[in-house]
């Protein structure tokens, strides 16, 4: 009866009382300075400490933001012009660069070369010369280009020297420097991956997202529809597809045309992920919440169901990079991708398809290194971030 008494009058808001002291202050005190960090540390905060314990993620990191710093930079770190020819150094090996000669530091250079066709193999042989010493320059001016078509240059970090050559790579066919090739065919392999990944993105959270949010026949439709084209072979739809673009498009046609067949294949098993993600989510209170305050069903995907699993979705988008990468590779290599001029690691791979050519100039194989480093890079990044997206386990 007493307590009845202190109730306020009807309609009047309870009093209450927050204590703003520790719950239990002897355990507070008894932390020590780690455990306090941990405990009062931000989401993103542990994220990035687990994420900075898998040696190999963060070290593929490192190297990605290495490789896509590059290709901003491509025309200056490319000895040469992506079309130089040396017509004089056609299947010229690989040149190795020196610090020493005759026992005297001199520097980086690369020994002259003679060249002599072999009458036997018809072959090129070509020696090095130590009479002639090439020394290399830096920040020097070259070849000219424009830099990403936009503003003329001639500024090059390595150059041969004056009335030298170097070729550090090799070159292939037509004389064209391997090195300068791979390095702009970077800009094309590397970024062809957002590209595809951003459109496999856009249909699998869209398409997933209604499937799991709307349920029944959306969601039956769409299962069947995934289930076929996830039935169909990857590598003849591919060269169906790739088969369609008219031969009279533009390189950059072309390059966009890619990106959107490898996106247009690989949203189906994001779209499944999407789909059994919300499926479980919906059912939260604050989902109902969101439906009773009025919220339709684009607001509440985007807003509150596809923010509780973007950890899954960002390791998701790494492990798919590499997929898109393979792709353009092997439609470039089977010669239905890109075509030249364009250049791309797929592209040049294709000018090794010979396997008579590889065996005797196996430096023409070297593009394929880029792209196992890179699909490695993506790979182990991808680990690094699912393990970090679950900071407490």
């Amino acid at each position: 009866m007493n307590d009845v008494t202190l109730l306020p009058p009807p309609g009047q808001p309870l009093s209450h009382y927050v204590s703003t002291a520790p719950f239990d202050p002897a355990y507070g005190e008894a932390m020590s300075d780690q455990q306090k960090r941990v405990f009062l540390a931000s989401q993103w905060k542990l994220m990035w400490w687990k994420f900075k314990r898998h040696r190999l993620a963060l070290l593929s990191a490192i190297i990605l933001a290495f490789l896509y710093t590059m290709i901003i930079i491509a025309e200056f770190l490319a000895p040469y012009n992506l079309g130089t020819r040396k017509v004089d150094s056609i299947y010229a090996p690989p040149q190795k660069v020196r610090l020493f000669h005759d026992g005297n530091f001199v520097g980086p250079f690369v020994y002259g070369r003679t060249v002599q066709l072999n009458m036997d193999t018809l072959k090129r042989e070509y020696k090095d010369n130590p009479k002639d010493v090439q020394k290399l320059r830096f920040f020097c001016h070259g070849d000219a280009y424009k830099f990403w078509g936009l503003v003329d240059s001639n500024l090059h970090l390595v150059c041969p020297a004056e009335h030298g050559q170097v070729f550090l790579l090799g070159t292939d066919q037509l004389g064209h420097d391997l090195l300068s090739r791979i390095i702009y065919g970077a800009r094309i392999s590397m970024t062809i991956g957002l590209f595809g990944v951003a459109v496999s993105f856009i249909l699998g959270i869209v398409i997933g997202g209604i499937a799991g949010y709307r349920g029944g026949v959306v969601d039956l439709v769409t299962q069947r529809l995934i289930e076929v084209l996830q039935s169909l072979p990857s590598i003849p739809l591919w060269l169906s597809l790739a088969a369609i673009m008219p031969v009279t498009w533009s390189p950059l046609l072309v390059y966009f045309g890619i990106t959107f067949i490898l996106g247009l294949l690989d949203w189906t098993g994001l779209a499944r992920a999407v789909r059994s993600k919300l499926l479980a989510l919906r059912e939260e209170d604050y989902v109902l919440a969101a439906q009773l305050m009025g919220a339709n069903g684009t607001r509440i995907i985007a807003r509150h169901l596809v923010p509780g699993f973007m950890s899954h979705l960002i390791a998701s988008a790494t492990l798919s990079i590499p997929g898109m990468i393979l792709g353009e590779t092997a439609l470039s290599f089977l010669g239905l991708g890109l075509r030249p001029p364009i250049v791309s690691w797929g592209v040049l791979l294709n000018e090794a398809a010979n396997v008579n050519v590889v065996a005797l100039y196996p430096w023409l194989m070297l593009p394929v290194v880029p792209v196992i480093v890179v699909i490695l890079a993506f790979n182990f990044l991808g680990d690094g971030l699912r393990d970090a997206a679950d900071p407490y386990r």
